[in-house]
């Protein structure tokens, strides 16, 4: 008696299935950039976040055996060749190419093609 009691209580307690009904919700458009801006296209908060810029020359690959020998003066071939453009990596990422010179005696890297956003999409495949 006991044990149909408690059954009686918790199908009492719980709605059926039929008996819920799903309600609708609605959504205030949100319109990008205006989250309290007078100016939607103030995005000097991007001016200060750091980045990382490298140029690479060029890749190999080497066995241990051989990067154990390597001394001062040893020579290591890359895979580019010297009439090619050199990466320019921003975070890991390539974003352009360019070419060496040199300014007021240090080394700088002329930009010759800034990758377009759809060849980098197409770059992380």
């Amino acid at each position: 008696m006991n044990e149909e009691n408690n059954k009686l209580d918790k199908e009492q307690t719980q709605p059926e299935v039929d008996q819920i009904s799903p309600k609708e919700v609605a959504f205030a458009d949100l319109e990008p950039g205006l989250e309290g801006n007078d100016d939607p296209q103030n995005m000097d908060f991007l001016l200060d976040i750091p980045l990382e810029i490298s140029v690479e020359l060029g890749r190999t690959k080497i066995q241990i055996a051989d990067l154990l020998k390597l001394s001062q003066g040893s020579v290591v071939e890359l895979e580019k060749l010297t009439n090619q453009p050199l990466d320019i990596l921003i975070n890991q990422k390539l974003m352009a190419r360019g070419d060496v010179v040199v300014v007021n005696d240090k080394f700088a890297i002329r930009l010759t093609n800034i990758i377009s956003p759809g060849d980098r999409v197409k770059g992380l495949s």
